[in-house]
Parts: structure tokens; sequence; C-alpha cells
């Protein structure tokens, strides 16, 4: 079966990309922005008033990406560009005839999400390379979001870089100036009195949801596809220079326990000093070091309940291991728009230095990190001590990669990983490579070794995996096998011995038969079968069909889909999900699912995912809905339930409702000085967590941190069991 799928989506392929006329190549001469130099200093503060700005050239007309791709832009942007010798200026207007009232943001959260703020965002490649960008993004309110991208693909989509924006709002549109200093961006060292930089520049009117940029691309990539980008022209930056900052930090925490052993955990108060080191050494290479490190005012990881024979992936929220983190994490996984297969194998996973299995931290003593970035290669090393404790003894961890760019889009590229501990060492090795054949084939690929030196059998993992992109047509083919001795110490798989085959194919249809098109934007139908089989035995052990013929995009971003999911599953082991236990055996059963989104950008916006039918020898009903209400940006409430109710499923026949209760709110007087607060109440484990964080941003990235931290657990045979924690911390950005 797999192999017929396989032929039908090659030949549906080759007649799309006959046919696809809207997946044009990028533009021979390329629209730019005039540079223009000026002595004075600007005041940033959003209004463009300064005579300097009456200089600068504004950039072309804007076209749209979505909806109609290629149309000039309904609502105009202006962006203009100056510099001096500390700064280059990035002058906005956004020009919008609905004034305040279009203007639509639904929090004041930091790297914000696209799909419910107004925005505009900059794309600058200064080595114009038309592989690296820099990301610069603010919403109408003046809320960052950057990021790095390498070649559209890898993204450091937590990398906070130093810069300013202040922003206005009028009857006539919204204003941004933002000022970006010479040592943020990335350029070479060149002779050449005029720099030429790769640049775009994209815009969402979140109203009516329209998309446009200063330079097109096809809507299927991103203003982050280098190629497709204009040009920022007459720029004189000054040499970059090293770029030294130094972060230090004071903390005092409080941690108090109640029903604990208190000879095992007493109570105590404590203070800490630590802090990082950030040296850009030149435009290619930056070191990072870190002293008694500390993750305090890190986000705190959400329960989740999982009924899948899959691993949870929880994201690495630390901001030290956030930094350049997409060099060292190659590897295959689900997309954001969930194609490309279950699978996730990545040999070198952040979240293994500094927390244990369930979470918590554990002291980190020291590390360091380079990384060199260039148009040819890629390279970086990360070290990092651990202290050990009671459960856990002293432990050295050590990450090397090496990328070889080759030709415009294509590198190939090498990983090691190394964990060290008393009497034991693991090893992985793994090469990759990736190949896109044009602008809609790509190939990624890896191949992995690990090795223990405890006398722990050594064992093999890897993957290919294939994608075809246009705006009619996705198409994948991802096939992977992890054997069973498969041991990533440093790593993450979310399932070992087995060999995936995960093929897929969504539709994007928005012809002249789409009906109500004033609502409806575009029917997405899509097919994605899923075939496991296991390593050691060949045997198949897992079939789903995931398959949903109907799936609707709406004008306003909201979305509806229905699906059904025909199952087949072999355990050779008990299996317990949510400590239902079920007996090895054959089972073959099918699912629906509904998806559905109202408009996101709304005062009241929710979100739900809802399954139900049989689930192996019983049944499942299982939802998750997600209720937003922001009436202003200054706060956001966000509560969202989950459900999973088994009937007579196992082996004894059981009957149970397992709910997940989260609350969380945000709470902003600007985007500087938030209070987030978060509540989760789990009824599977008996759990109650609050986490309370005020932020306080009294300069650019340095804070002021309060945060409260409650843990609790009930259980019958015991007394309930809580463990309190206040910490204050104090960070200050000094750069040289």
């Amino acid at each position: 079966m797999a192999q017929r799928f396989l032929f039908a989506l090659l030949l549906v392929a080759g007649q799309s990309a006959a046919q696809d006329a809207d997946m044009f190549s990028p533009d021979s001469v390329k629209k730019h922005i005039n540079a223009v130099q000026i002595q004075a200093r600007l005041h940033i503060d959003g209004k463009l008033d300064e005579q300097d700005w009456s200089f600068a050239k504004p950039s072309p007309p804007f076209v749209q990406i979505e909806p109609r791709q290629g149309m000039p832009a309904t609502y105009g942007t202006d962006i203009k560009v100056l510099y001096n010798r500390q700064f280059l200026y990035v002058g906005i207007f956004a020009h919008d005839p609905g004034g305040k009232k279009a203007i639509k943001a639904t929090d004041f959260k930091r790297d914000f999400n696209f799909r419910q703020h107004d925005y505009v965002a900059l794309a600058i490649d200064g080595f114009n390379d038309g592989r690296n960008a820099m990301n610069f993004a603010v919403n109408a309110y003046g809320v960052q979001r950057d990021l790095l991208a390498f070649d559209d693909l890898y993204y450091d989509v937590d990398w906070d870089g130093l810069w300013q924006v202040r922003t206005t709002r009028t009857d006539s549109g919204w204003y941004a100036e933002i000022a970006i200093p010479w040592q943020t961006l990335r350029y070479p060292n060149s002779a050449d009195s005029l720099h030429h930089w790769g640049f775009n520049a994209e815009r969402n009117r979140r109203l009516s949801n329209e998309l446009t940029a200063m330079s097109a691309f096809p809507r299927v990539f991103t203003s982050l596809r280098m190629q497709y980008a204009g040009v920022l022209n007459q720029l004189q930056p000054p040499p970059p220079k090293p770029n030294i900052r130094l972060q230090p930090y004071v903390l005092s925490s409080y941690d108090h326990y109640r029903n604990f052993d208190p000879s095992v955990t007493p109570e105590k108060t404590s203070l800490k000093f630590g802090g990082d080191l950030k040296w850009a050494i030149n435009p290619n290479a930056v070191l990072d070091l870190t002293a008694n490190t500390d993750f305090a005012q890190a986000d705190a990881d959400r329960q989740v309940n999982n009924v899948t024979r899959f691993s949870v992936f929880f994201p690495e929220r630390r901001q030290f291991f956030l930094e350049n983190a997409s060099l060292f994490a190659p590897g295959v996984a689900m997309s954001e728009d969930a194609s490309g297969g279950s699978m996730r194998i990545q040999p070198f996973f952040s979240r293994r230095i500094g927390l244990d299995d369930y979470g918590n931290p554990i002291p980190i003593d020291a590390g360091g990190r380079f990384v060199y970035r260039s148009s040819k290669e890629n390279f970086g090393v990360m070290a990092m001590r651990q202290s050990g404790n009671d459960s856990v003894e002293a432990t050295n961890f050590f990450v090397g990669r090496y990328a070889k760019n080759l030709g415009r889009q294509s590198r190939i590229g090498g990983l090691v990983t190394i964990k060290n501990l008393h009497g034991a060492t693991n090893i992985v090795t793994a090469v990759d490579g990736l190949v896109r054949l044009g602008t809609s084939h790509s190939i990624n690929t890896m191949v992995m070794q690990s090795v223990n030196t405890n006398g722990r059998k050594n064992g093999l993992a890897g993957y290919a995996q294939y994608y075809f992109s246009i705006n009619q047509l996705k198409i994948w083919w991802t096939q992977s096998v992890v054997t069973k001795d498969f041991d990533p110490q440093m790593g993450f798989v979310s399932r070992s011995d087995v060999i995936g085959t995960t093929p897929g194919i969504f539709g994007y249809y928005r012809g002249k038969f789409l009906p109500f098109k004033k609502f409806l934007r575009a029917l997405e139908p899509g097919l994605s079968p899923e075939f496991y089989h296991q390593a050691s035995t060949g045997k198949l052990i897992e079939r789903t069909v995931n398959f949903y013929p109907i799936w609707f995009n709406f004008q306003s971003g909201a979305y509806l889909g229905y699906g059904i999911v025909p199952t087949y599953q072999r355990l050779t082991e008990i299996f317990e999900p949510l400590d239902v236990t079920i007996l090895p055996g054959k089972y073959t059963y099918t699912q629906q699912q509904i998806w559905a989104s109202t408009n996101p950008s709304k005062i009241v916006n929710m979100q739900v995912i809802y399954t139900w039918g049989h689930y192996f020898n019983g049944r499942l009903n299982a939802g998750d809905w997600r209720l937003q209400i922001a009436p202003v940006p200054q706060f956001s409430l966000i509560a969202r339930f989950n459900r999973n109710h088994f009937m007579q499923v196992g082996e004894p026949k059981t009957s149970a409702m397992i709910d997940l209760y989260s609350l969380e709110g945000r709470f902003a007087l600007n985007p500087r000085l938030q209070l987030i607060g978060f509540y989760q109440q789990n009824s599977q484990n008996n759990s109650k967590n609050y986490n309370i964080r005020l932020s306080w941003e009294y300069k650019p990235l340095s804070y002021v941190y309060l945060v409260y931290n409650r843990n609790g657990f009930k259980d019958p045979l015991i007394k309930n069991q809580v463990d309190d924690h206040l910490i204050g911390k104090i960070s200050y950005l000094l750069q040289l």
C-alpha cells in the first residue's frame, strides 16, 4: 500500500509542477530601498516627525501574498531607512483608513503569535547570500518579535536581539520607529565602501487578514526565503568590531515544604550570583559563557495528558539554550501545519542538560558555546558542567556541529554528542544533508549511531524526508528507523525499535468553484497515512490513516476541519495511557475528529479539537478546548480544558474521566512591565500547580523578576504535599 501511495504522490507532483503558474522565480531585477546616512541621533518615540525622516525615500509599493497573490496591496505600507554611526533606523507607516479601531492585538507577549496581531516584519540578510536572515517584527503597540532563520527551514524563534522600537496609533494608520545597533546586526567586514543587503518587509493587516510584502514570494513560502528578497542599498555601516555583552544577575530565593521529610527537603533561604557573557568576536563568530547558570524566570512546563504511543516532546524554554538552537538541533519532526509525519528524531536535545526526566532543575556550574556562521560553512561547539545531587551524579556534556553549504541551497553536515559521568560515556555521531532541487523539491536526511562505554549495545537511527511544495499542493514522504538499542542520552526520539513510513498530501484549492468566497479563503483537504513496523522483527505494529476530506480556511483566519482515522495497533507489551491498562494483542478501530477555531484576533476566540469513537477494545471521547478573552491588549485571559473519557477500555474494562484544567492571565502596563499568572490542575495525578511571574524590562534586555511557584500533590494514602518557592532576580545587561 505504501509503494502505491508513493507512486500516486510522485505522479500528482509531476503534473502539478507543470500546471502551477503561481510558483514564480525570484525577480531578476530586485526591488530596492536606498538607505540615507544622517549625523543626528534620533529620539525613538514612534512619531517619525524629525526632519531627518523627510530625507528618506519610501519603499516600493507592497503587493499581496494573501489572499490574492500578486495583486496590489489594499492598504499601503511605507518603509524608510536611515542610519548613523551607532544605529540602523527603520521608519514604518502602515496606512489604514480604519484607524485605531481597525488595529488587532490580543496581548503584549514578546514573540507574539503572528495569527493574532497587526504587524510589520523586516527580514535582513547582511551577508546577501540568500540563506541567512535576521527577522525583526513589531505589532501596532510596540511589542517585539525577533528570530534568526537559515534557508527558511531552521529557525531560532526565541533569539532575543538588542533593539528598540516605539509605536503610535492614529486615525489613518500606525507608525513604528525602530533603532537597531550595528552590534546586533551581522554583516561582513567588506572593503567595499557601499553595502547591499538582502531585505524584505511584510505586513499583516489583521482585520482583513491581508498579508503583503515589499518583494513578492509564493505564498507557500515565507518572507524569510531570501532568494525572493529585495535589496537595501547605499549602506556604509561602521566596520564590525568585537561586541561584548555582560549580563550578571543576583537571585534570592525562599523554599518551603509541607508534609515532606525535613531531613531531605529542609526549609531554606539562599542567595545566588552568576551571569552570562556574550562576545561577538567578529560578524561570523560568537562566544557565549555562563557561570552558576539560573533559569528561574523561564516559563513553566505545561502538563500534557498523552493517550498515544509517542513520547511527549516538551519545548526548550531556557534562554541560554535557545540561542543558536537551530544549528545544534538538526532532526526530523512534524511541521507546524501537521505535515511530515509524527516521528521526531533529534540527536541533540538541550533539555537533557540541567533538567531531570520530570523537568525539575539540576544546577549547572558553568558552560560555554562557540558558534561560527558564514555563507560557506557553519560550526559550533558547546560544553556544560552539571552539578550532582542526591539522584544524579555530576555530569559533563559536549556537543559539536559542522555544516558545509553546497551551492545556493544545499548542505552537508555532521554532529557529535558526548555525555560523560563516572564510569560511563554515551557518544552519538550523526551525518546529515539537505538538498533543494529547485524551489519546490527538497530532501532532508540523517544517519546516527549511539555508542556506550559501559557495555550496553550500540544502536542506529536515521531518516530521509522528501517535500514537494507549491501553492496548490504539499506532498511529503518521510522514512525513518530507530533500532531497539539506539540510545541518544543527549537527544530525543519519540519511539524506539520502529521503522516509520509516513507519506502525505495536502491540497490548497482557491479556484472558481470555491463557494462563499467572501468568507471562505481555501479548501485544504489532506491525507496522511502512517505505517510503523517493529525494527527488530519487521512486523507491522501500527497503521493509521489520517483522512481529512473537509478542511476550510476562512478569510478571517478561522478554520474548520473534519477527519476520520482508521487505526490498527499491535501491542507487543502492556500499554498504560493515563493509568488505563491495555494488554498485548491486535486491535482495529476507527476514530473521528473535529478541528475548529474562530477568528484568533477577536476579543473572544476559541479553538477546539474533539475526537470520538473506538479506542483499542473500548471507546474514547477526548476534547481539548481553549478559550481566550482579550478585551484590550493589556489584559488577556486563557482558559483551557482537556478531557479524556475512557469507556470500557483495557483489562479490566475501565471507565474513567481524566480532566486537565489550566488558566493563564497576562496583565501588562506596557510591553516591558507584565504580570503573568498560570494555574493547572490535573485529576490524573491529583496535582495543582501555580506559577506567578512579574517581569520588568527596565532597560533593553535588563530585567527584574519576582516569581512564585507552588506545586501540590494529593494522594489518598498520604497527606497533601506542597512545595512553595519564592524567587527574586535582577539582571543587568552591560554592552561594552
